[in-house]
């Protein structure tokens, strides 16, 4: 990705309303250097094209999804499988607008920007393990459907269960808030980053999505030490070496203890430019 199209994710990140198709679209085109604007625009363009697909008058959540199931679960044809799991598309909103498949944060993402385009109050929800979206009011009258199993409208008990697979215990109130926009792009990127983690011949691709993390206005202090080992891993023991000392100096105050470890591979770092 050049400079500008990180600066332009930056701020797009910085939005008082941050847009969750650009910001997703952006992310394809660090991970595809021919993507382009040209194909920013298409997806937005098929994203709208799919919002005015939705029929007119719909009123309630059920409403809402049903229609959206019909359309995006079934005559687009918009699902997961288990193998889509395994792939990088899986987790580029445009390869997802082209493939129709993905992971359930990407589905939901679809989801959300088809019907938030279309007037739907809808909104994704971050159930531990597996992302899901929600139409109608949280406070009152809402229902959840699962994007990733083509639209399928939850019950209380499937709620349960899936949370209960991920946690051993029932959900909580606070498990079905909206999830913020930026907290979607964040999981987005952390899907990236343990996709390419498994395969250690994508450092490239772990350093780019640390990267874009990094430029978000809330985000995990220790990415800095991931980007320091990685920059380290593809041979880059300078740079390396001073952020992983950068966030040794951090932690001082707080875990010394941690703080001279990393120091230690810092030194070793260095160690390897002789």
């Amino acid at each position: 990705m050049t400079g500008q199209w990180r600066e332009r994710f930056a701020e797009a990140a910085r939005e008082e309303r941050p847009d969750l198709a650009e910001l997703c679209l952006l992310i394809g085109a660090e991970a595809d250097p021919d993507f382009g604007q040209n194909g920013l625009d298409a997806a937005q363009i098929e994203l709208d094209r799919l919002a005015g697909m939705l029929p007119y008058g719909l009123a309630t959540p059920d409403d809402w999804a049903r229609a959206l199931s019909a359309l995006l679960g079934g005559t687009c044809g918009f699902a997961g499988l288990p193998a889509d799991y395994g792939r990088l598309e899986s987790s580029l909103l445009h390869e997802v607008l082209r493939r129709r498949r993905g992971l359930p944060i990407l589905l939901s993402v679809v989801w959300i920007e088809v019907g938030r385009r279309a007037g739907a109050p809808v909104y994704g929800v971050a159930l531990p393990g597996h992302f899901v979206v929600g139409l109608g009011d949280p406070a009152g009258h809402f229902v959840l459907a699962d994007p990733f199993r083509g639209g399928r409208v939850l019950t209380s008990d499937d709620t349960e269960l899936l949370v209960a697979g991920a946690t051993g215990a029932p959900p909580t109130p606070g498990m079905l808030v909206p999830a913020d926009p930026l907290d979607i792009v964040l999981r987005v990127l952390n899907n990236i980053r343990a996709w390419a983690a498994a395969r250690p011949e994508e450092t490239g691709v772990q350093l780019w999505a640390v990267e874009l993390a990094l430029l978000l206005p809330r985000h995990p202090a220790r990415l800095r030490y991931e980007r320091a080992q990685l920059l380290v891993r593809r041979g880059d023991f300078l740079q390396g070496a001073s952020e992983m000392e950068a966030y040794a100096d951090m932690l001082k105050g707080i875990d010394p203890q941690t703080a001279e470890t990393i120091q230690r591979q810092a030194r070793s770092a260095r160690a390897q430019l002789n």
